[in-house]
C-alpha cells in the first residue's frame, strides 16, 4: 500500500514542488515573459509536461536557460524513473501473493461498481492534487479575462 501511495504522489510532488521552486527563485521568474497568472500557468504547464510527458512548454516561457534546463531535466528524469521503483515493488508484491478463492466478500473487478470506484478515486486524487494550483493559474486567468471583457476594456 505504501508503494501505491508513492507511485501516485511522485508526479504531483514533482509538478507542484518544481513550480513553487520556479516561482520563488529569481532565475525562474526571469524566464516568464507574461507576469501574473498567465506566467504561473506557463510554469505549471512546463513542469507538468516535463514530469508526465515529453517536456514541452508554452511559447511565453523562456525555458532555454540554465535554470529551466536543469529544473525540467530533473523533473523529467525523476518523473520517469522514480515511478518505476514503486511500480516494480508493487508488481513483485502482487506476484508473490497467493491466489485466494472467490467468496461473498470479494469485489469483482469486471463490474460497473469497480469501474465507478476506480474512476472516482482517480478523479478525486487528481482534483485534490491539482485544483488549488489550477485555481491560481488557468482558472484565475480565465476569470481575469472575463472581467476585462465585461468591463469593456
Amino acid at each position: 500500500m505504501k508503494m501505491t501511495a508513492v507511485a501516485i504522489l511522485v508526479t504531483p510532488l514533482l509538478v507542484l514542488v518544481g513550480t513553487s521552486i520556479a516561482v520563488m527563485m529569481e532565475p525562474g521568474r526571469a524566464g516568464v515573459f507574461n507576469p501574473g497568472t498567465h506566467g504561473f500557468s506557463e510554469i505549471l504547464y512546463a513542469l507538468s509536461s516535463a514530469s508526465n510527458n515529453n517536456g514541452s512548454a508554452f511559447a511565453g516561457l523562456s525555458a532555454n536557460t540554465p535554470f529551466y534546463n536543469s529544473l525540467l531535466a530533473a523533473a523529467m528524469w525523476f518523473g520517469r524513473f522514480w515511478i518505476i521503483i514503486p511500480v516494480l515493488a508493487l508488481a513483485g508484491s502482487l506476484a508473490a501473493k497467493k491466489r485466494l478463492p472467490v467468496t461473498g466478500g470479494t469485489m469483482p473487478t469486471h463490474g460497473a461498481l469497480f469501474v465507478v470506484l476506480l474512476v472516482g478515486s482517480v478523479l478525486l486524487v487528481g482534483a485534490l492534487t491539482y485544483v488549488p494550483a489550477l485555481a491560481l493559474g488557468p482558472i484565475a486567468e480565465q476569470l481575469q479575462g472575463a472581467a476585462v471583457a465585461t468591463s469593456g476594456k
